[in-house]
């Protein structure tokens, strides 16, 4: 597989065992850098990987920034791509199989190597089920990047399903009070 990578400050300690591991599973990786541990922006790394894999020269991507998030928000700006932060295998795997992620993104911060590696593994290998659910939600995932709404009502409008009509409820009839003569 051909993987893009891409890092910030943070995450170069972690992306250069990352790419052996990669490299010696056999994938063709492309480094976007950083190459140190000189302060960089995630965003300008976020944006290399991202349209490296929109644009078809590879296959995946990965990105490593302080928290995960940062690089997440951002390649998501890119339209077509599915950035999903993996904490955990679990994650991982329902990410590909659920919603198609083409996208990695792990923490800088991670100190167990191995357990992020086989993370990166598990992603990898994990494969889009086609269910026709997870179809039928990405396809609504991609209208999103093609409709944005001018109005308010718009945005409500588009909201999904609409509110009930509320029911107005008869009074409950007070019970008959019990006389205790006798």
């Amino acid at each position: 597989m051909r993987i893009a990578v891409g890092c910030d400050h943070v995450g170069v300690l972690l992306k250069e065992p990352i790419l052996e591991a990669l490299e010696k599973d056999g994938h063709a990786v492309l480094d976007l850098g950083t190459f140190s541990t000189d302060s960089v922006d995630y965003p300008d790394f976020a944006r290399a990987v991202s349209h490296a894999v929109r644009g078809g020269f590879v296959d995946a991507g990965l990105l490593i920034c302080d928290s995960g998030t940062g690089a997440s928000i951002a390649a998501n700006k890119v339209r077509g791509i599915r950035a999903a932060f993996c904490p955990d295998p679990e994650t991982a795997r329902q990410s590909r199989e659920e919603d198609d992620a083409n996208l990695l993104c792990l923490s800088g911060r991670s100190t167990d190597l191995h357990d992020t590696v086989e993370i990166v593994r598990l992603w990898l290998s994990s494969r889009f089920s086609g269910a026709d659910t997870h179809v039928r939600l990405l396809g609504k995932i991609a209208r999103m990047e093609d409709h944005l709404p001018t109005t308010l009502e718009q945005v409500i409008r588009a909201a999904a399903p609409p509110r009930p009509a509320r029911v107005e409820l008869a009074p409950v009839a007070k019970a008959p009070e019990s006389s205790d003569a006798g």
